[in-house]
């Protein structure tokens, strides 16, 4: 849990969103450290136990919620905490979490593309998942997830915890990640979520060649034009992430210049 915070770099004007906060262990080492700490607990028996241990912490917004209000949806209720967040205090945005598992994935990209501007993600996450966000093209584990936060973000493995770590023990290994946003490449935040969406409709198919899966979102002229560039007899998984940046400028309406 200390080497997660210090990973974290949490200064004094900071804003941290923690996402399945359980008895509030980690919590109560945020709310020392940041500004504002916005605490997510879907289990009501935790929240009551966070709600009391933690009473006295004026900085910290505890919600009873699930993070996500679908797949592709941040709940209105974080958002609006995160807002007045930052209308509070003027640091980073920054997710400090031993993530829930099943939304891990979803909600790292939901963050990412979030008109809130986060800045770190510092989080324990289930081994595989780890695996998928530092994937190399031509694995399988390579995929939507791998190019949103390798084409925005630094990413290192921090450690490998094994189960006796946590309490209760799960039953799988979990790596520690930080992810920092360095650039844009697609410069506006419209383009980087249309550019998402884009590599993920191609790997609907996965199993599919690239042209299969671009003559679904683009016409027959523009296929023909990005073939003489780009083989699209590979796979999705195939693709380096620069490489699916220029695909994606080349299928825009406007065709902008290569990225």
């Amino acid at each position: 849990m200390r080497r997660l915070i210090d990973s974290a770099e949490i200064a004094a004007n900071d804003i941290v969103l923690e996402v399945g906060c359980g008895t509030g262990a980690l919590t109560e080492h945020l709310v020392q450290l940041a500004a504002r700490v916005v605490c997510v607990e879907i289990d009501p028996p935790l929240h009551a136990i966070v709600a009391n241990r933690l009473a006295d912490a004026d900085n910290l917004t505890l919600l009873n919620t699930d993070a996500l209000a679908n797949k592709h949806t941040i709940q209105p209720d974080v958002r609006t905490a995160l807002s007045d967040a930052a209308a509070a205090a003027n640091g980073q945005r920054i997710l400090v979490a031993n993530l829930p598992y099943n939304i891990a994935t979803p909600l790292l990209v939901d963050l990412l593309l979030d008109p809130l501007g986060f800045s770190r993600f510092c989080f324990t996450v289930q081994k595989e998942v780890g695996q998928r966000l530092v994937a190399t093209p031509g694995t399988r584990d390579f995929g939507p997830v791998s190019i949103a936060l390798q084409a925005t973000c630094r990413i290192d493995i921090l450690a490998h915890l094994p189960p006796h770590v946590f309490w209760p023990p799960p039953k799988i290994d979990s790596v520690m990640i930080r992810a920092d946003v360095v650039a844009n490449p697609l410069g506006s935040l419209n383009r980087l979520q249309s550019f998402v969406e884009f590599v993920r409709r191609c790997f609907t198919h996965r199993r599919k060649t690239l042209r299969h899966n671009i003559a679904k979102l683009a016409d027959a002229d523009t296929c023909t034009k990005i073939a003489n560039d780009h083989d699209l007899a590979r796979r999705p998984e195939q693709i380096p992430v620069d490489e699916w940046i220029v695909l994606f400028g080349r299928t825009e309406p406007d065709n902008p210049p290569d990225v």
